[in-house]
């Protein structure tokens, strides 16, 4: 084999996996995408499902929403095979079993993912005690009075809205926000940057008012 046909075919091995690599990174969305209506039908879809959960979560209880799925998923499968079984019996043919490439996939959990992740998640879980710990033992006293607010204003969202209807807002505002904020960047940020100058000068003159209170370094 001369090197241009060697040349030409490394190449094109090359450009299909380049092709393949892009395929795959284009079929994986990540959160921000999807929040950021990157795209749309896909994004819409994620979005109706989720308020849909939780709409019959509003109406249901969480055994009867997780019960009436795993039923609709199984009268769906049930049918498929049944389905299935009667056409290879009509069309005498040997297909098998409809979901064997399914069934073949392994769906265990490798060791190493589940430690990676546990991993991950002790770190999260020890930076929160650790917060915790700092807040609730009032080792500076003006983020613990920032907490004491913080979990004032919440009896009075409690006593409006239950779990469900805090979830419901969240999940439209997590769907509604990104993009808005997108296209109105530069004002938004002008007025954040305004109301924490504002916030930051409110601090400062209580922790000078307060007595014994921690005052921060420059550096934090």
């Amino acid at each position: 084999m001369d090197p241009m046909t060697q040349s030409a075919q490394i190449s094109s091995s090359q450009g299909f996996a380049d092709g393949q690599n892009s395929a795959a990174k284009d079929s994986k969305l990540s959160v921000k995408d999807l929040i950021h209506w990157r795209d749309p039908k896909k994004s819409g879809v994620v979005f109706g499902l989720s308020m849909l959960l939780l709409l019959s979560l509003a109406a249901f209880s969480v055994i009867s929403v997780a019960s009436y799925l795993l039923l609709a998923l199984l009268c769906v499968t049930i049918t498929f095979r049944i389905y299935k079984s009667v056409v290879q019996a009509v069309q005498k043919s040997n297909d098998g079993h409809p979901f064997k490439a399914l069934m073949d996939k392994d769906v265990s959990i490798p060791p190493e993912t589940f430690r990676k992740h546990v991993d991950a998640s002790l770190a999260y879980i020890n930076r929160a005690l650790k917060q915790m710990s700092r807040l609730f033992l009032v080792e500076d006293l003006v983020d613990s009075l920032k907490l004491a607010v913080v979990m004032w204003l919440l009896t009075y969202v409690g006593a409006v809205f239950n779990g469900i209807t805090i979830l419901i807002l969240a999940d439209i505002l997590l769907f509604a926000v990104p993009p808005i904020y997108e296209k109105n960047k530069t004002q938004i940020d002008q007025y954040i940057d305004l109301v924490r100058t504002q916030v930051n000068s409110t601090i400062a003159k209580l922790q000078e008012k307060l007595p014994g209170a921690v005052k921060r370094s420059k550096t934090e």
